[in-house]
């Protein structure tokens, strides 16, 4: 036996047996699995780490890359040096922790990042975050009115109009440009012009539903 080799119970007879380094047992597995979930369900699973894991990231700007944006999101003024290839998705995800904008496909191809910049839905992923100078961004994060959600995210709830949730907040952003572009007018033109962002539950009836019910309450004002 060498220093490296691993002296193995047999549990049938008591025997014991060599097993090669670093091979992890079925038992090994699961009793590694047993501790990890204990300690996440812990009353003191949470530290501050933890809290401090989830803060935006401060990702480093090369000098030649650096551009300064001055710009308006959910109403509030936002100035900030960023990189000049930084999309307008990583800049509401990493840097502002806007996480609502979700990056699903990354190729402008699911609206899973869809957000409005000057009152139009555009996809965020595609979007350079330099463009939004001098405009204004609206997210998830600013439809509501305080408490308050805004129809189209009232009429997601009352219709069940989700299951993950994942492409959730791109759908409603979307949604609520397709009423204001005047394309809510009937469940084919509905789905016509919501065909860009993708519900890979398919709860495609219950989106629809909900478009219809929060377009009657928003053109009522």
């Amino acid at each position: 036996m060498t220093g490296r080799d691993i002296s193995v119970e047999n549990e049938a007879d008591g025997s014991t047996s060599q097993r090669p380094p670093f091979v992890i047992s079925r038992r090994d597995t699961l009793k590694g699995g047993a501790v990890m979930v204990a300690t996440s369900m812990s009353p003191g699973a949470s530290t501050a780490a933890d809290a401090a894991a989830v803060q935006p990231t401060l990702l480093p700007v090369a000098p030649s890359h650096a551009v300064s944006v001055r710009t308006t999101i959910n109403g509030q003024p936002v100035e900030l040096e960023i990189d000049a290839r930084t999309s307008l998705l990583d800049l509401l995800r990493e840097r502002l922790a806007l996480t609502g904008a979700k990056k699903g496909c990354d190729h402008g191809q699911c609206g899973a990042c869809t957000v409005h910049v000057d009152g139009r839905r555009i996809a965020s992923c595609l979007t350079l975050a330099a463009k939004v100078e001098g405009r204004e961004v609206l997210t998830i994060e600013g439809l509501s009115d305080g408490d308050t959600l805004h129809p189209m995210q009232q009429a997601f709830i009352d219709h069940d109009a989700l299951q993950c949730g994942y492409c959730t907040p791109g759908q409603i952003m979307a949604a609520v440009a397709c009423v204001g572009e005047g394309n809510a007018t009937s469940k084919e033109r509905i789905r016509e012009y919501m065909s860009g962002n993708i519900c890979r539950c398919g709860a495609y009836v219950g989106i629809v539903a909900a478009i219809e019910d929060a377009a009657a309450k928003m053109r009522r004002g």
